[in-house]
């Protein structure tokens, strides 16, 4: 069985201007550790919703994908793409299984 690495977003519910881009091989146990306090970097703005994911099948891809989401680029990129804003309730989920090479 292919064991995954998952490229996260979530928005913060409390300030929806928020959002956090992470990685995790268990997607709906570090959502819950998000959402109990448990996480420094997103604990004054829980609860935390999942906005979009990616999974993919290679942990050093996976981190290479989490570290340009998180660059300015990265951000830009997901503003422009996934529509990332404060007002754009009408986001759809998101899913892809990705194997691709991140230059």
């Amino acid at each position: 069985m292919t064991k995954f690495f998952y490229v996260y977003i979530l928005q913060s519910e409390a300030d929806p201007a928020r959002f956090y881009t992470g990685l995790t091989d268990d997607l709906r146990t570090r959502l819950k550790h998000h959402n109990s306090g448990r996480i420094v970097h997103t604990s004054k703005w829980k609860p935390w919703r999942l906005k979009s994911y990616i999974a993919l099948s290679n942990r050093s891809r996976a981190a290479q994908l989490e570290r340009y989401l998180k660059s300015a680029s990265g951000r830009a990129f997901l503003k422009r793409h996934f529509k990332l804003q404060i007002f754009a309730s009408s986001f759809h989920f998101r899913f892809a299984i990705c194997d691709c090479r991140f230059k």
